[in-house]
């Protein structure tokens, strides 16, 4: 205070210093609002990411698609979904309506499936009339007894594997003249007379295996089957 010729300077020294840190705080401010804008700009630059649904549980419902081989037209099919497939979740055992055999589909990624719709009703759960004779089934060698078109009787002989799912009153069958998946109502036919169990079903061996013979198990493996003819 005593050196008052010193004040003006005292006060340019301020007054620099304060535009000074005015210019730095302006420039802090516009480099904190840049990064921001900048991030917010890149966080919604591009298509949005969809949010994957899990698909809907399809065992046990009623299904219709339109199905398309090659350059043929379109037909549609309607049937039951039995089960899914385990080793390979995207594939459906489908029994569909007016066929006896037994498809592996996979609905959701097979192009020749278009327009798949589940239909509103439900597969009825109806009760085995006879549960003991289903499960002494399951596993035997059995003639079955199939009509045809002159009205005689013809022959299969083929394996019970097991009742199938979702239809408890159906039977998986297989036969030694086609080697197919197949469904029936095989209570039915025990009972009119047109399915025996063979009589050497219950105690036949095992089958033999050479010394040193590995077996792996084919679940899950895909596999080429060779006809007598050599195609395959």
């Amino acid at each position: 205070i005593q050196n008052v010729e010193n004040v003006p300077l005292l006060f340019s020294v301020f007054f620099f210093l304060f535009q000074c840190n005015s210019r730095i705080l302006s420039m802090y401010l516009f480099n904190v609002m840049f990064v921001s804008v900048y991030r917010k700009h890149r966080n919604n630059v591009g298509p949005s990411k969809p949010i994957s649904q899990p698909r809907r549980n399809i065992v046990g419902c009623r299904i219709q698609h339109g199905w398309k081989e090659g350059s043929g037209p379109v037909t549609q099919w309607k049937g039951t979904v039995l089960d899914q497939v385990p080793v390979n979740p995207s594939l459906y055992l489908i029994k569909y309506d007016g066929f006896d055999c037994v498809y592996g589909l996979e609905l959701h990624k097979d192009e020749r499936v278009s327009a798949l719709e589940v239909l509103p009703d439900r597969v009825a759960s109806s009760r085995i009339s006879d549960a003991h004779l289903a499960d002494t089934m399951i596993g035997k060698a059995v003639e079955h007894m199939f009509e045809t078109e002159d009205g005689s009787k013809d022959e299969w002989r083929g394996m019970i594997l097991a009742r199938a799912p979702i239809m408890n009153t159906w039977f998986y069958i297989t036969y030694e003249k086609d080697p197919v998946l197949y469904m029936y109502q095989l209570l039915d036919d025990y009972k009119e007379g047109d399915l025996r169990i063979m009589p050497d079903s219950n105690d036949s061996p095992p089958a033999e295996r050479e010394p040193g013979e590995v077996v792996d198990s084919l679940v899950g493996k895909q596999v080429e089957y060779a006809k007598e003819d050599g195609s395959k």
